[in-house]
Formats: structure tokens, C-alpha cells, sequence
């Protein structure tokens, strides 16, 4: 899980490259809860909001640039 200081450190290509790879953790995880092998549940919401997160700071940027 990535914290935002750490993602407000990254390039715009590593972001993408973040925002991959956690929805496709998420989509693990996802598979894994709904054949019953997730022991900890709370993955499937620390990764959705670790990907809003990465798309906040993505969206900001591009904000920014427009203003």
C-alpha cells in the first residue's frame, strides 16, 4: 500500500505503473475472497483506497498543468 507522501514523490510514469499494478492486486484479492483463500479481508479496501489515492494525486497533477 502506498501512502501519499510516497506517491506525491513518484513520476507520472511511475504512477501508472503503481495504479497497475494495485488494481491488479486488487483484483487478486478479489479472486482469492470470493474462493474463500483471503485470510485478511481488509486488502480488498486498503488496495481500493490506495488506488483512489494514486488517482488523486494523477488527477491533481493534470489539474495543474491545465491552470
Amino acid at each position: 500500500m502506498i501512502d501519499i507522501v510516497k506517491a506525491r514523490s513518484m513520476s507520472d510514469a511511475e504512477l501508472v505503473q503503481a495504479i497497475t499494478d494495485a488494481k491488479r492486486d486488487l483484483w487478486q484479492a478479489r479472486f482469492e475472497l470470493s474462493t474463500r483463500q483471503l485470510k485478511d479481508t481488509s486488502v480488498v479496501t486498503k488496495s481500493r483506497k490506495s488506488i483512489a489515492r494514486l488517482l488523486m494525486v494523477l488527477a491533481e497533477r493534470q489539474a495543474s498543468q491545465k491552470a
